[in-house]
This record gives structure tokens, C-alpha cells and sequence, in this order.
């Protein structure tokens, strides 16, 4: 069997981005999820076998990076999956440290290349990786607000992720009132902007009362000793991982235990590949899987739930819901969530395709904005305009000292 070549299909997957140069709409702040971006890859053979992938990390960005390396693997015995990576990789380490954008273009050629091997052997993509360790998959929500956390539990949801870095300690408080003991939160409190070290411990020693699953990103990515910081003195497993790509990215945040959840993008993280290998790393550390999904499409999904399938350490997987209409119509079969687990596939491969004729009608909008608005208070008043990656908290004390007493 022999590659013969490889197509993309990107598409718009948010709400409608505003205009070039308006203002953001004060209550109603914007946000990458406005200009998201769904990239798609399908790699053809020789012998009529299609696979399907998705990349992550810049989809707009990523779908030229994917053209480019095409010509790298068409001609190739797609069932060499591992030598295929890793011909891709030196053949782009000229460009420098392999970023987001070049692993999320291998991580789609990966994820086809494996969907084609279950599809020729007949057999699903998690038998391939050593068979199941268990049938279905736990998933979790998203929730800003009590009411929105009580309607995912009515829906058979038993973890909820909430956050920000407005508010997040009130937010919790809120929640866990409302949704009692028996559901698991989350809390991710990535930027922007992002915590200051200390910000990130004080106000994770405010949360430990709240019995979280876990604390997500309190810190930028870039300084894994603040993250080390953070797990010094913070009573709560502490998740991190999504911006990484590859291996060798998370490689420190397992060896120096600076996490108790790794939480890889499947879109963007290197491949099926790469993310069976990096749970293999994590367990030599007791370390859990619950891969990001937040901002991914419904197959880079499905690739997830072959690894966590198949792997001891896996804890939890995001599952975004009723975000957009279109998640429901550009791949057959939609996986349903039924009290809170998603079944494991069990079609040959990994058991889904992608609709065509649903992504030309979504054509790309742009994939890029200035996150946030005045009004989301995020920032400290005043300084939204300043756009800084990371600040510190001047009314951090006092909110503790409220939500103290």
C-alpha cells in the first residue's frame, strides 16, 4: 500500500468574528472561541483506504505547514507510522524547535496514518495500542455559572470545569453549593492574563477547602519552576500540558512531577503517536491523562478516546457540548455522552469520517483575536487596554479575605 496523497479541510467552527478594527461588545467579551477554526487532514492510498486526522494549534497556520510536508510521506507504506514521524520531523528541524504549528500538522498526518492501519486490519485504533483497559471514557463540562453547572449534572455530567481569573474562588463557591459533593469541579485559570506565581498559591490555598479534581494552568507555560512553586504549596493535584507539544515538551513537567493530571491537546500534541508514548511516561511518575479538548473538533475526540482506551492512567476527558450546531453535523457518528462516559468505538480504525460538503459551508473567517473585553474584569480596571500577558492582583487580598469570612 502506498500514500498517494494527502487533502485538508479547514472550516469555520465559532460564532461569527466581529469585524476588523470594532470594538469589543462590553458584558459580551470575545475570545478565540469567536474564530475558531476546525482543521481536518485525510490521507489517500493506493488501495482505495482513506484516513482522517485533525490538526490543532493555529488551524489556519497549520493547513499550509501540512501542504508542505505532504510531499514527505505521499509514496510511502503508510503502516511505517513511526518512521514516517520521524522522517517528517528531521526533515522540518531546520526551522528550528518543533512549535505548535509543526506538530499539529504531523499530529493529523499521524492520527490518518493509524486510521488507515485499524481500517486496513480491520480492527479499531485502540487494539492497535494494546487492546482496552476499559469500555467507556468519563468526560466532564464546562460551567460559568450554578445554573449551567446543574443542568450538565441533570445530563448525567459528574465533573464540571469552571475558572477564569476574575473571580475563580467565588465561582467555585457558587458551584459547589449548588451541585453538592458528589460532582467533581475543576478549575482552569489560565490567562489572560495569567497569575503571578504567588497570585497562582494564594489563590489555590483558597480553593483547597473545595475537594477540586484538580487545578488547572495557574501559571504561564513558559516557567516551569513557577509551576514547581505552585505544586510546592498548593494542596490540590495541579494539571497542566495543553500548549506543549510533544514529548519532549511535557518531558519536564513529568520528570520534575510539577503535575498530577498531564493534560495534552490530541490535535496538537505530535500524534497518536506521541500521546500513547507520553502516557507511558506520565505512569512511570503516577501521573493521570485527561487530555485538552477544549477548543478541538470531534475527531482529534475520537483519537483521544482510542489512547485513554487503552492506557492505565487515564483519568478524565473535556468534552465540549452545544457550542455549535455544526459539531453535531461534520462527522458520522457523533459520540453521545451518556451519564457522564462516552462508549469506546469499535469500528475498524478510528471509526469516524468527516462530512465534506458540511465543512465547505463553513469557510474560514480568521483565527485570531484579542481575547477578552473591558467589562469581563479580568484585568485590573483600567489596563485591559494594556493587553500584558501576566498581572498581578491588586484586589486578590481582599476578595480572599470576603470569601474568608
Amino acid at each position: 500500500m502506498k500514500i498517494t496523497g494527502v487533502d485538508t479541510f479547514l472550516m469555520h467552527a465559532g460564532a461569527m468574528p466581529p469585524e476588523p478594527g470594532a470594538a469589543p461588545t462590553r458584558g459580551r467579551p470575545t475570545s478565540s472561541w469567536t474564530t475558531r477554526n476546525w482543521l481536518f487532514v485525510k490521507v489517500h492510498t493506493d488501495e482505495g483506504i482513506t484516513g482522517v486526522g485533525e490538526c490543532s494549534g493555529w488551524p489556519r497556520v497549520i493547513r499550509s505547514a501540512v501542504e508542505d510536508i505532504a510531499p514527505l510521506v505521499v509514496g510511502e507504506d503508510p503502516m511505517n507510522i513511526e518512521r514516517l514521524w520521524h522522517k517528517v520531523l528531521v526533515s522540518t528541524m531546520g526551522h528550528g524547535m518543533t512549535g505548535t504549528v509543526g506538530s499539529g500538522a504531523m499530529t493529523g498526518i499521524d492520527m490518518a496514518l493509524w486510521d488507515i492501519k485499524g481500517k486496513a486490519l480491520n480492527t479499531p485504533v485502540w487494539n492497535l495500542l494494546g487492546g482496552k483497559v476499559r469500555d467507556r471514557i468519563r468526560v466532564y463540562g464546562h460551567a460559568a455559572t450554578p445554573e449551567r453547572a446543574l443542568e450538565l449534572k441533570a445530563k448525567g455530567f459528574t465533573g464540571v470545569k469552571t475558572g477564569g481569573v476574575a473571580d475563580p474562588v467565588g465561582r467555585v463557591d457558587a458551584i459547589r453549593k449548588a451541585v453538592g459533593d458528589e460532582m467533581d469541579i475543576m478549575v482552569d485559570a489560565h490567562g489572560p492574563p495569567w497569575f503571578t506565581t504567588k497570585d497562582a498559591i494564594l489563590v489555590g490555598k483558597a480553593l483547597e477547602p473545595y475537594n477540586l479534581l484538580f487545578y488547572e494552568d495557574p501559571v504561564a507555560p513558559e516557567n516551569i519552576g513557577a509551576l514547581v512553586r505552585v505544586q510546592e504549596n498548593v494542596d490540590i493535584p495541579i494539571a497542566a500540558g495543553e500548549r506543549h507539544s510533544n514529548i519532549w515538551g511535557v518531558r519536564e513537567l513529568l520528570e520534575r512531577e510539577a503535575v498530577d493530571v498531564i493534560q495534552p491537546d490530541t490535535g496538537r500534541i505530535g500524534g497518536t503517536s506521541q500521546l500513547k508514548k507520553l502516557a507511558a511516561m506520565a505512569e512511570a511518575h503516577y501521573i493521570m491523562v485527561a487530555p485538552h479538548s477544549g477548543s478541538l473538533g470531534p475527531v482529534a475526540e475520537y483519537a483521544a478516546l482510542h489512547v485513554m482506551a487503552s492506557i492505565p492512567n487515564a483519568l478524565i476527558l473535556e468534552r465540549v457540548e452545544f457550542d455549535t450546531p455544526v459539531r453535531y453535523e461534520v462527522i458520522d457518528p457523533h459520540p453521545e455522552a451518556v451519564d457522564g462516559y462516552i462508549q469506546v468505538p469499535d469500528r475498524p480504525g478510528l471509526g469516524v469520517d468527516i462530512n465534506e460538503e458540511v465543512v465547505a459551508k463553513h469557510p474560514s473567517r480568521g483565527n485570531v483575536t484579542t481575547p477578552g473585553s473591558p467589562g469581563d474584569t479580568s484585568y485590573e480596571p483600567g489596563t485591559w487596554e494594556e493587553h500584558v500577558y501576566f498581572q498581578q492582583r491588586y484586589r486578590r487580598q481582599a476578595r480572599l479575605r470576603r470569601r474568608a469570612t
